[in-house]
């Protein structure tokens, strides 16, 4: 069985959402799966589809930072983006490889970044609903949709972790404990770099995690690029929908 690898390199929060949107909107049954290896260009904040962006992000301090703020189509919690490996898998419903039952889908899916991190030196393990953890430590965060008769999953692969600054682009609800939460997540959170005691590169990562998902899928994973069509839906829906006010402050 072949995939589709798309490799397209660090781009802007607007572009990333719509790349994603684009190839869910487009995939038929009969396509091969995508996956898909990109990184944050600025870096970025994203939210959850169902989430306030007001109530969640200190949207100036972004702006002042020059630091993107993008709601996902997906749900799930608020995600700062800055160095990290991210993916997105995206294959038809009909399909057999992933199961209708949503809790069984994340573990499958999910369960290619394990065997990626195996070939990290990693020994990692899927928690459910929807988290990766190395040590007891969450080191990736998967959030899913389903669109277009199409399973839509993307995520993170950590390479390195600042808590300090994820905070200062984050509202607490109480700010008298955040001091307190935040030590509370530096002890929950790892990144590749913390584990292996060193520097890696995002190409290393994106090897490994080829290798996990081809294991996973028994499949082969064929480089590719985006169809004409797929690039030009990505821009349209870039400027219609995931750089407007209207979309990222809908709630």
């Amino acid at each position: 069985m072949e995939f589709r690898l798309l490799e397209t390199g660090f781009n802007d929060s607007f572009s990333n959402m719509a790349i994603d949107t684009a190839i869910n909107t487009l995939h038929k049954p009969e396509n091969p799966p995508t996956v898909r290896f990109y990184g944050w260009a600025p870096s970025a904040v994203s939210i959850g589809y169902f989430q306030s962006l007001k109530e969640e992000v200190e949207d100036e301090k972004c702006r002042e930072k020059g630091i993107d703020v993008v709601r996902r189509l997906t749900g799930g919690g608020a995600v700062f983006h800055e160095k990290e490996l991210t993916y997105s898998f995206v294959c038809s419903e009909k399909s057999e490889l992933v199961s209708k039952n949503i809790l069984e889908s994340y573990k499958k899916i999910c369960n290619s970044l394990v065997l990626g991190f195996k070939h990290l030196n990693l020994k990692a393990s899927f928690v459910p609903l929807n988290d990766i953890v190395v040590k007891n430590q969450k080191i990736s965060g998967n959030a899913q949709t389903r669109r277009n008769n199409n399973v839509l999953q993307h995520g993170t692969v950590l390479m390195e972790v600042d808590v300090d600054k994820m905070f200062s682009l984050l509202l607490v609800p109480d700010e008298k404990i955040k001091g307190k939460l935040i030590e509370t997540v530096k002890q929950r959170v790892t990144s590749i770099n913390n584990q292996l005691n060193r520097k890696v590169e995002f190409s290393e990562v994106s090897k490994a995690m080829k290798k996990g998902f081809e294991e996973n899928f028994n499949a082969e994973l064929i480089k590719g690029e985006l169809t004409a069509e797929e690039a030009k839906l990505a821009e349209k829906i870039k400027k219609e929908k995931f750089s407007q006010k209207g979309w990222n402050y809908k709630r």
